[in-house]
């Protein structure tokens, strides 16, 4: 897999309902396959801002805010209970109580249920934090958290503070999550593979600095030392355009190590990245074995329930 190859998001195993923010607000059937869009962008809004804050008590005071910003309708408490009786009627598993209706607002219990933001923080968490000792593995496990996303999160429901908030805390986490992709391909000798995409995100984020980092290592190894020290002089140019200031100590570090060819910037030989490649395949393994075990349990779990009904 390269890093651009991102695989389709994986089935949810099982009977498991899925709420999903990355990208357009939707809930995953997990018994049906169906997906189910909440049906107007108050509607989205509502549902992702009790999955956002799943297991809390939202006042509908908070509630209405998020909805109507600063120009809530007359009969706003009204208003808004209409809106959490349709969605109670939309969402899967007729009978569930999902949503409860307490004195002072609202709360969403996932129960079985999950959701896409927690296998995503889960998968980026793992990656990155395999990167150092196996960057194959760590590839994989952030190439799948990456392909969970499937747009922009919260995509056509960002109404208030709250989703909004975590709209831009999730896209903080997907670039963190994209920087380590591209760290752990390039530990595994991919330059070439990686430059195309990394010359976008700089593009794209003109200010994230760790990306020109990414772009100038992967051009010095592959043999582009004056493409890379070009790089850098972009960087620069792009922050004293904009903020007035020089790019921070760890860029200048890696300009000063591409000028003067440090050997820091030798690629890992293939002996640890062929041990780094039987890692991961033994991992992956290991993984499936549990996904599996998982699995059986909740199916031995259903069917006692339903003998017991």
């Amino acid at each position: 897999m390269t890093v651009l190859d991102l695989a389709a998001p994986a089935p949810v195993r099982g009977e498991v309902t899925e709420f999903r923010l990355l990208g357009p607000v939707v809930v995953h059937d997990g018994e049906t396959g169906a997906g189910i869009v909440p049906p107007g962008p108050k509607q989205r809004a509502l549902l992702a801002t009790l999955v956002i804050h799943a297991g809390e008590l939202l006042s509908v005071d908070r509630l209405v805010e998020e909805l109507w910003g600063d120009q809530p309708p007359a009969n706003a408490p009204n208003a808004l209970q209409a809106h959490v009786a349709r969605l109670r009627r939309l969402l899967p598993a007729p009978g569930h109580e999902w949503i409860s209706t307490l004195p002072s607002g609202y709360l969403l219990t996932l129960g079985q249920a999950s959701t896409d933001v927690a296998r995503f923080t889960r998968l980026s968490g793992q990656g990155r934090a395999a990167v150092p000792d196996d960057p194959q593995y760590a590839a994989e496990l952030l190439g799948h958290a990456l392909s969970l996303w499937q747009g922009p999160a919260l995509q056509d429901s960002r109404r208030g503070p709250i989703c909004t908030a975590e709209a831009d805390r999730l896209e903080e986490q997907r670039l963190i999550t994209l920087e380590s992709l591209y760290e752990a391909s390039l530990s595994c000798g991919r330059y070439a593979e990686v430059v195309s995409g990394l010359e976008r995100l700089t593009a794209d984020h003109p200010l994230r600095e760790r990306f020109y980092d990414l772009l100038m290592v992967a051009l010095y190894r592959g043999g582009r030392q004056a493409e890379a020290l070009g790089v850098y002089e972009r960087a620069r140019r792009n922050l004293i355009t904009v903020l007035g200031v020089e790019p921070g100590p760890a860029l200048r570090a890696r300009m000063e190590a591409v000028l003067n060819q440090s050997p820091a910037l030798t690629p890992p030989g293939p002996h640890n990245l062929d041990l780094a490649s039987e890692l991961a395949q033994l991992r992956s393994r290991v993984e499936q074995l549990v996904r599996d075990q998982e699995d059986l349990l909740r199916r031995a779990n259903a069917a006692a329930e339903s003998r017991t009904v």
